[in-house]
């Protein structure tokens, strides 16, 4: 029986040598909504529940190009009055809180936008 481990590819010590790409191509591959979080799941994400635990919801969005997220900040900003809690360039992850109905409104508009007019491949929105 052949060992997978012997067929992956290794330096002169005999070290498993990985080597990874990243090809993005323009889509959204997470778009979901968290209707009343507790406040852990603030303080877990590195926002301030004292802020944002009253407004009720957090929408969270993975979309690649990662700087995609940049566009998405403005768009949600633009489209409802909700909080910018991370927005990552690097990664293409942008977070933001509000009233459930605020998050739902710039969730909705970031994914048809992105679908509709950019061309990309979108997720369906999920909510818990």
């Amino acid at each position: 029986m052949v060992d997978i481990k012997d067929m992956l590819p290794q330096d002169a010590e005999g070290r498993l040598r990985i080597i990874q790409e990243l090809v993005p191509g323009k889509q959204i591959t997470l778009a979901h909504i968290i209707g009343g979080p507790r406040p852990i799941v603030y303080k877990k994400l590195g926002l301030n529940p004292d802020v944002d635990y009253d407004k009720s919801a957090i929408g969270i969005i993975n979309m690649s190009p990662a700087e995609s997220a940049v566009i998405a900040g403005d768009i949600a900003t633009k489209e409802g009055d909700v909080y910018l809690g991370f927005v990552d360039r690097f990664s293409g992850t942008l977070i933001i809180t509000g009233l459930i109905a605020e998050v739902t409104n710039a969730v909705e508009e970031i994914v048809r936008y992105f679908g509709s007019d950019l061309g990309y491949a979108v997720c369906d929105i999920t909510r818990r």
